[in-house]
């Protein structure tokens, strides 16, 4: 498979499949195609299914097969960046539930957990994660801009949940409450943070999806409005 991530800032990423490849997804990304490429969609067994709908995530993958060589692109469905991952054994990824986009049918997709379940449950976005693992290309779908930090061992930085897109799996996540009840109340900036802790490289998004609409949603008619 060779690929190319093309625009701004709603990029889309098209990928070139020789006969018998294949690409799966888990929502909607599919933007264009050529007439060759086969879909098919499958619930990964009833295990993986169950996992799939306790972390909100849909509970069946699209996979597509090329019949012949074909082409095959997957949009962004929000302004920011897509982000290319090479999987492999020692080379696997943790990444925000809502981050993968699409990758070749050698990446496997499991449900990740923080080790404090119940801080987590309280955490919001950034409790259920995704652990990438297999072998293959697959592709991350960041909101806002992209950026990398690599931890050393027992560095931390503190980030809002909701801007954490993914890490190492050597890198330690630690969801935590945000210390006094007059900046729980008064501070504005949500109840948890998210402690990651190195060694290992982390990466962060700058405009969550739902921060956009939590602030566009004061502007948003409702039946009560004049």
């Amino acid at each position: 498979m060779k690929y190319e991530i093309k625009g701004t800032p709603f990029p889309v990423v098209i990928c070139q499949l020789e006969n018998g490849e294949k690409m799966i997804t888990e929502k909607g990304a599919m933007v264009w195609m050529s007439p060759n490429m086969q879909m098919q969609t499958s619930g990964g067994g009833l295990g993986r299914m169950f996992s799939k709908a306790f972390s909100g995530e849909s509970m069946f993958q699209n996979i597509y097969t090329a019949q012949g060589n074909g082409m095959i692109a997957f949009g962004s469905c929000f302004p920011g960046k897509i982000m290319p991952l090479e999987i492999a054994p020692g080379r696997e990824m943790i990444l925000q539930k809502s981050a993968f986009l699409a990758s070749e049918s050698g990446v496997s997709l499991s449900v990740h957990f923080s080790k404090k379940l119940g801080a987590g449950f309280f955490g919001g976005e950034g409790f259920i994660m995704q652990k990438l693992s297999g072998h293959g290309i697959a592709f991350a779908e960041i909101d806002g801009e992209l950026v990398e930090y690599d931890l050393k061992a027992g560095q931390q930085i503190i980030v809002d949940t909701g801007n954490v897109a993914g890490f190492e799996p050597t890198v330690t996540m630690d969801i935590q409450q945000v210390a006094g009840l007059k900046n729980k109340l008064l501070g504005g900036e949500g109840l948890f943070n998210t402690t990651l802790t190195g060694p290992g490289r982390i990466w962060l998004q700058t405009m969550p999806i739902y921060n956009v609409a939590n602030a566009i949603r004061p502007y948003i008619p409702t039946g009560n409005n004049n």
